[in-house]
């Protein structure tokens, strides 16, 4: 049987980059792009914050989560202002690990917490809606180019 390191490194399968999106401005809306070059920074052309907030992801699987807490379908990625979204593996449990994405090299550092503006864009309680299901913000160790359709793996 394994141990408990063992289990908490194990994944079942590699996630996908199913959308990716930027903001150049803030309070601007989001642009969705197929492609998008990383620098050390974050994403060229975004307005995140470098550090450990460089790269913001989340879960495609949280979207109907988000929208079912808003009595409603799922919601768009654009609407969480996140740059990335991500299916088929467990942010979550990346916590703390370093990721591959395409050929992006970053590292799942915080929660990404929702801000006041969950309020303005998904309507009364989207705040708290988000809470839990905001997604992650990491750092860029190794920058690069992530496309849609890129694998998403622990190193």
């Amino acid at each position: 049987m394994p141990d408990l390191k063992a289990l908490i490194a194990g994944y079942a399968q590699a996630g996908q980059v199913t959308w990716i999106g930027i903001r150049p401005a803030r309070r601007l809306d989001m642009a969705c792009v197929p492609e998008i070059e990383v620098g050390e920074d974050g994403l060229k052309g975004d307005h995140a914050r470098p550090g450990k907030r460089a790269v913001t992801l989340i879960q495609a699987e949280h979207l109907p989560v988000i929208g079912a807490m808003m009595g409603q379908g799922p919601v768009a990625p654009e609407m969480l202002r996140r740059n990335l979204l991500v299916s088929g593996i467990n942010l979550a449990a990346l916590k703390g690990r370093q990721v591959r994405i395409g050929n992006v090299v970053v590292s799942i550092d915080v929660i990404c917490a929702p801000c006041s503006r969950m309020e303005e864009t998904l309507g009364k309680g989207g705040y708290s809606a988000v809470r839990g299901h905001g997604g992650w913000c990491a750092s860029v160790l190794q920058p690069g180019l992530i496309r849609v359709g890129d694998a998403v793996a622990p190193i």
